[in-house]
């Protein structure tokens, strides 16, 4: 498979269309999922994904191959979706807002850790995926999400203690 998504890469860089749609069906998925968990919001994932793959279409041209596509995609994507949560000033202030009341958590098929991210305020949560799940340092988090440094570190400490204990209520 890796050797497909490379060639309809190197299509896609030439403008061939139908290549990227491969790309886009490929992977819109995985660009969805990590959207939602910033999100928590199945709308402004959807828009987040698409505005993903507008922007991944946008940069190919420039995209050397210095890491996967997947990885980079993976960049864009979360890139776009913490842009759209600090745009989002509502989401960002109603941060202990219950889950019932959201009313889009309620998804049955969704692994129980999912949901739980899902309920974390709107700071914690995104700390949480971006470190523990993305792999960024909390020094990146504090730059893409216009915190302090220490705040990172808070926030994620919050989310895990905010985690343990939903999960052990199950």
């Amino acid at each position: 498979m890796q050797q497909q998504v490379e060639t309809w890469v190197n299509q896609a860089k030439k403008g061939d269309q139908q290549a990227f749609y491969q790309l886009y069906h490929q992977f819109k998925g995985r660009v969805y999922a990590i959207c939602l968990r910033l999100l928590a919001d199945r709308g402004q994932a959807e828009d987040a994904t698409q505005e993903a793959f507008v922007r991944a279409w946008q940069q190919l041209p420039g995209f050397r191959g210095d890491s996967s596509f997947s990885t980079w995609l993976h960049s864009i994507s979360s890139r776009t979706a913490v842009d759209l949560w600090r745009k989002n000033k509502v989401m960002r202030l109603v941060v202990d807002e219950e889950p019932e009341e959201q009313g889009y958590l309620d998804v049955p098929e969704m692994p129980q850790l999912e949901q739980a991210i899902l309920r974390l305020p709107a700071q914690a949560r995104a700390v949480f995926v971006l470190f523990a799940l993305e792999g960024y340092q909390h020094n990146e988090i504090a730059e893409l999400l216009g915190i302090a440094e220490g705040s990172s570190k808070a926030q994620y400490h919050r989310a895990r203690q905010l985690l343990r204990s939903w999960l052990d209520e199950n």
